[in-house]
């Protein structure tokens, strides 16, 4: 009888939602973390802490046990801020990462393995269920995984908000320094280019921002930029450029004579200046959603932010003042 009305629930709600992929076995043994990128103007008006509130039930009746809630903005500032959720949540024994994404049409919500490093989950293999609204996905994502046990029985009932980690919380982490490197003009600069292997970032593929867009706009957004780039760097940088289309170790990246790589994060500016180690901005200008370059070296993994701190909501500002920066 269970099967049955399972099954009766989960054809009325696939007229609302659609999903994709298996929800990991690991879902159902251990804990998760969940990632919360929340549109602010989508309707009705709600803070990703109260999407979290109200999606925790579904997560939970679905099998799973997340013990944490994040927003996936603040997580993902940076790969060096990344690192140190990482470790943290490698201490905490997570198992999986659950993304939810809400834009002003629709809301989705995708599980995959714990990484087990920076980059927090795997690039495949994730459950993706996308409905119209919280509630009809968080209803067929609770079906999922209402048709298999779990072992996951001493859950909490309400979501869970820890205190958020920065750069300083891993004593271990790379140093960021607010001056220029040296020796520029000895080795080649890697520029990652957006949209390509060398550039992709798997957790912000699921920013409001950016979920759902097709391989074909991403490529001719990055074909684009890459033409803009050559423009900027052109008459603004003097010194060799190397343009990174595959992932690469650092190994092979010295070996070809590139000892710096630029580095692009985006987020909300005082959020941004807090995990690089400085004295945020407060008020609207610590409020807004900026862009900001810095140069990583790879032979002691220090992080150059330059001696000004030239963020920008703006890219291609945010990108021109930083190379105007690196002259001084």
């Amino acid at each position: 009888m269970k099967y049955i009305c399972s099954l009766l629930l989960f054809v009325a709600l696939s007229l609302f939602a659609k999903a994709q992929g298996t929800l990991p076995a690991t879902f159902f043994q251990g804990k998760s973390v969940v990632l919360v990128s929340n549109d602010p103007s989508a309707i009705p008006s709600m803070t990703w802490q109260s999407l979290s509130d109200s999606i925790h039930p579904y997560l939970v009746g679905a099998g799973g046990d997340p013990i944490a809630y994040y927003e996936l903005e603040q997580v993902a500032l940076s790969a060096e801020q990344q690192g140190v959720y990482a470790k943290a949540f490698l201490q905490r024994q997570v198992q999986n990462v659950i993304l939810i994404t809400r834009q002003k049409a629709q809301t989705s919500i995708h599980v995959g393995k714990f990484s087990e490093d920076a980059k927090l989950i795997a690039e495949e293999n994730l459950l993706g269920v996308s409905g119209i609204d919280w509630k009809s996905v968080g209803q067929q994502f609770a079906t999922y995984g209402a048709m298999t046990d779990t072992q996951n029985l001493l859950v909490s009932e309400v979501a869970e908000f820890p205190v958020l980690l920065t750069q300083g919380a891993n004593p271990g982490s790379q140093k960021f320094i607010s001056r220029n490197p040296l020796n520029l003009e000895v080795f080649r600069l890697g520029i990652p280019l957006e949209g390509t292997f060398a550039g992709n970032d798997p957790i912000q593929a699921y920013r409001y921002q950016t979920f759902g867009k097709s391989e074909e706009s991403l490529l001719v957004e990055q074909s684009a930029k890459k033409e803009f780039l050559e423009g900027i760097f052109s008459s603004a940088y003097p010194h060799q450029v190397a343009w990174l289309t595959a992932a690469k170790s650092n190994a092979q990246l010295l070996a070809e004579q590139i000892q710096f790589v630029l580095v692009k994060v985006e987020g909300r500016q005082a959020d941004l200046m807090k995990s690089m180690g400085l004295e945020p901005l407060t008020g609207e200008e610590g409020n807004r959603t900026v862009v900001k370059y810095y140069i990583r070296f790879l032979v002691r993994e220090e992080l150059y932010l330059g001696p000004t701190w030239d963020a920008h909501p703006n890219w291609q500002i945010a990108l021109k003042q930083f190379l105007a920066n690196l002259k001084n």
